[in-house]
């Protein structure tokens, strides 16, 4: 079962359908289901054989995906570097149509439609995921994986992480093209036949023939796009058997005093329960930026946490503020340092506070901050993976020439080198909590948070600063990683953001609370501690590089199918 070759007009039409088509699947719009879609298109735009066409069609399904779907690097900076950034990611779907073009080319794979269609995943997420790598440390966004948060597919993270959910709906959309091939071959043949019926008959009784193998055709086709939808559909809800943590306790629940606290799956703690109080302090006005109204964004945080102090006081373990929750660093402004002692005393607990450092060395790291009242920083997290281009310029000097919102970035942010966790002293006098710090766009770099559950975290905390995204999906998307890092792990997670949205999690990636944007909110969350390793964490990279060696070694079966085609074809 195979496409037809599409005319080159009607593969430029689909290419640009369909990455309209991917955008929609992902926060805000989240229909899910046209991620599966979105693929059988770009399998049915990739169908001529030529490899710089299929260059062309992939980077406009790129493009047309990427410029709506990172809307918010225009928002957040300018025309040139938004559609710098798409244009950059679109190059990887153009050279994945060239790589698909020749890996097509394998002796093994010619008409061998559910054998076409695994490579076709296998390729498509290994470009993905060189994505996700390559260069300045990759850029994750727009994976297939993420629009599948809260669905059956999704839940497949917990076996392998954003690989397998990404193969899963690669895998299932090519086929989906193939079925709907073989309804398109059936009902053109079905004509076929019908047309040879009523034409007057030929030499040898040559019309029933034809029409007699035109009915064996249709039913072959049906039966092949029947199989072929089947096992699409198997392969998107078999996820549904494995064994996620379950919980039948989360949901908001009523304290004896009235007021509402949030269980993040509090029956499938392992290693007993945390309890967190979260700020989401929010900003004066909308598009300010994330280092815009500095002090006014600190007392923000400040008032939030008076605000739990009112009624849980003595009752947390730990107040979590977000990314730049406090620009300014309190280890080296004492006005600071007191606002937070005040705060942490009101409370009776540590906060976790976002800041900024500046070494004498030069730079600047984004730090998580664990502050003591009297003791002040008993515990530090600094960013691994800063943003390219957002949080460092690469090649200044040049890119200068082109925009010059790289002046925006005055101090490169440096990476820490400590593991993505911190430890949080227990109130009861048991052993300290190991929260696993994952800052704002590190949710989507799969290493770093299997690092953390590595290190012994047994839950997560996602701090972020949405404040220069505006009223953009960007933090609906992350959000939803967030969702599928927590089933990947088995962790609960928090989500807290500056302006929104901020989100608690369950280990199986349901959202119990969530906030909107530009809103100042507070929240308290009983949070399950759990030490369990799933097999995607066991796995570690392993998934990624299987792929990675199973796309090289199709190229290469390709290449070599080429070139022997080729020879074969000259005599």
């Amino acid at each position: 079962m195979r496409l037809r070759e599409p005319s080159r007009l009607l593969s430029l039409f689909l290419a640009v359908a369909g990455g309209l088509v991917l955008w929609s699947a992902f926060p805000d719009a989240g229909v899910w289901p046209a991620a599966f879609v979105a693929v059988a298109v770009l399998y049915w735009a990739l169908g001529r054989d030529n490899a710089w066409w299929n260059l062309l069609i992939g980077f406009l399904f790129g493009i047309s995906f990427f410029l709506p779907h990172l809307w918010w690097a225009h928002e957040s900076t300018e025309t040139a570097p938004w559609i710098a950034l798409s244009a950059l990611e679109a190059l990887f779907i153009g050279g994945f149509g060239v790589l698909w073009t020749w890996v097509r080319r394998a002796r093994f794979l010619r008409r061998r439609g559910w054998r076409l269609a695994a490579a076709f995943a296998v390729l498509f997420v290994a470009v993905e995921q060189w994505r996700a790598e390559i260069p300045y440390g990759g850029f994750p966004w727009g994976r297939l994986a993420w629009t599948m948060a809260g669905t059956p597919t999704g839940r497949a993270a917990w076996l392998g992480g954003t690989v397998a959910v990404s193969l899963l709906v690669a895998f299932a959309g090519a086929l989906l093209a193939l079925a709907v091939a073989g309804l398109v071959r059936a009902v053109r043949t079905a004509r076929a036949a019908r047309a040879t019926r009523v034409s007057p008959a030929g030499q040898s009784g040559q019309p029933a023939r034809v029409a007699g193998n035109g009915t064996v055709t249709v039913r072959s086709s049906v039966g092949r796009s029947v199989g072929a939808l089947a096992l699409g559909v198997a392969v998107a809800v078999v996820p549904l058997v494995l064994p996620l943590p379950t919980s039948a306790s989360a949901g908001p629940v009523e304290t004896p005093e009235g007021q509402e606290v949030y269980d993040a799956g509090s029956d499938l703690a392992e290693d007993g329960q945390l309890w967190a109080g979260a700020v989401q302090g929010n900003v004066g006005e909308p598009g300010l930026g994330a280092f815009a109204n500095r002090a006014e964004v600190l007392n923000n945080h400040l008032e939030g946490t008076y605000v739990l102090a009112e009624d849980f006081a003595g009752e947390l373990d730990v107040v979590l503020w977000p990314e730049n929750g406090s620009d300014l660093d309190p280890q080296t402004t004492p006005d600071v340092a007191r606002g937070l002692d005040a705060a942490s005393t009101a409370v009776g607990a540590p906060i976790l506070v976002g800041a900024q450092e500046f070494p004498e060395t030069g730079g600047r790291y984004n730090v998580s901050l664990l502050w003591q009242a009297g003791q002040g920083v008993i515990a530090r997290y600094a960013k691994q993976h800063p943003a390219p281009f957002g949080e460092y310029i690469p090649l200044r000097s040049i890119l200068r020439l082109f925009s010059d919102q790289v002046d925006r970035v005055t101090t490169d942010m440096i990476p820490g080198v400590n593991p993505p966790y911190v430890d949080v002293p227990s109130r009861l006098g048991q052993d300290a909590y190991r929260l696993g710090t994952i800052i704002c766009f590190e949710v989507a770099y799969d290493e770093i948070i299997r690092d953390a559950v590595q290190e012994g975290a047994q839950v997560l905390v996602i701090p972020t600063n949405n404040a220069s995204f505006g009223w953009t999906a960007e933090s609906t998307q992350q959000l939803a990683m967030s969702r599928l890092q927590a089933i990947t792990t088995g962790r609960a997670a928090v989500q807290i953001s500056t302006v929104g949205v901020s989100g608690v999690i369950t280990p199986d990636g349901t959202v119990v609370r969530d906030t909107e944007l530009f809103t100042a909110d507070q929240f308290v969350v009983n949070l399950p501690l759990r030490s369990s390793i799933t097999p995607a964490v066991a796995a570690g990279y392993w998934p990624g590089w299987i792929v990675g060696g199973l796309a090289l070694a199709l190229v290469v079966a390709g290449v070599v199918g080429g070139i022997g085609a080729r020879r074969r074809a000259r005599g």
